[in-house]
Order: structure tokens, then C-alpha cells, then sequence
């Protein structure tokens, strides 16, 4: 996927330090899920101030991770923007020897994983008031693996294949599809 137009690679450490800020991973998140949107509309959905949503926005944008969507304006003042790429890359084994790199790319995972922990807790408050169907296809689990590293590689590209499958398969605007949120992690874990 390294020359998939829709995702963005990362290996500036500015550009991932900016990221790594939690309203910052929210708006891109919000652009990305629900497609291009105004400052206002942003702060409806994200409860943020709207002069902090045009601060972070302008933010992001410094670093290519939105775009203004001039084309979406009905009049001169109405500004929208759009997510630059529907995904964020970055190889942290490439960074592991520039110290502020490895850093960076540390706090934005950190700041990826709260975000993460916070969206699935907002589900399971949710879960009582959704339909039997969706929770009855909910999952959360883990196991224990013996790999090589090379296996864990292999584990690696097999899951983002799995994922890039069943995101092709799933248009948005596709009768009785909502969104899903699909995360999986494997690492060696600590001895």
C-alpha cells in the first residue's frame, strides 16, 4: 500500500507530534467518518468550542492532514474542510533510531490508543439502546500467539488484508450499513 493516494505516511516527527494531540486525532477522526464538515457543524459534533475546532483544524491543516472543500461553500464565508487521506501511516521500526522520532511516534500511539479506549467505552454505553443485531455481532477478545518475528510480520499483512477487504466491501450509503470500527493490535508483549 505504500502508493495508496489515500493514505498518508508518516515519518516527520512535527507532523506526528501535531497528531498526537487529542482533539486534533477527534476532528480527523470526525472528517474521516462522517465526510466533510464546517467548523460549526464540528464543534456540534465534537462539543469543543468552535474557536478551538478552527485552532486544531488549522493545525492539522499545517501538516496536510485536512484540506479546505471550497467547493462545498454556498457563500465567501462559509468555510469546509475534508480529511486530506482516509488513513495514517508510519513504520515505527523505521524510527527507532532517531530519538525524536521514536518519541513522536510513541506519543501519537499512546494518543491513537486513548482514543481508541475512549470510543469503546462511549459504545458500551451505548450498547443497551442498539438494535439485539448489532450487539449480537460485537466482539472483543484476545488470545495468546508463539510466533517468530517473522510470523508476527506475516499476522501483520494478513490482518491489514483482512481489514482493506471488508472496507472495500462496505460503501457508505449502503442500505442498513453503519459504521464499524475494527481494531487489532499484535505485539510482543513485555517479559
Amino acid at each position: 500500500m505504500a502508493d495508496d493516494p489515500s493514505t498518508v505516511h508518516l515519518t516527520d516527527a512535527r507532523a506526528m507530534r501535531a497528531l498526537a494531540h487529542p482533539t486534533r486525532l477527534r476532528l480527523l477522526g470526525e472528517l474521516r467518518r462522517r465526510g466533510p464538515q464546517t467548523v460549526g457543524l464540528l464543534s456540534e459534533h465534537t462539543g469543543e468550542a468552535v474557536g478551538s475546532v478552527s485552532y486544531h483544524l488549522g493545525k492539522l491543516a499545517e501538516h496536510g492532514f485536512v484540506t479546505e472543500a471550497p467547493d462545498l461553500a454556498r457563500d465567501r464565508r462559509e468555510r469546509w474542510w475534508r480529511a486530506a487521506h482516509d488513513r495514517t501511516e508510519w513504520e515505527p521500526v523505521d524510527l527507532l533510531d532517531d530519538a525524536e522520532r521514536r518519541l513522536a511516534s510513541d506519543l501519537l500511539r499512546r494518543a491513537a490508543m486513548q482514543r481508541y479506549v475512549d470510543r469503546y467505552l462511549a459504545y458500551l454505553d451505548s450498547e443497551a439502546d442498539l438494535d439485539r443485531a448489532w450487539v449480537r455481532g460485537t466482539t472483543s477478545s484476545d488470545t495468546t500467539l508463539h510466533l517468530t518475528p517473522d510470523e508476527l510480520v506475516e499476522l501483520r499483512r494478513e490482518l491489514s488484508e483482512l481489514g482493506a477487504r471488508w472496507r472495500a466491501r462496505g460503501a457508505p450509503g449502503r442500505p442498513g450499513a453503519e459504521t464499524v470500527t475494527l481494531i487489532w493490535q499484535a505485539y510482543r508483549g513485555p517479559r
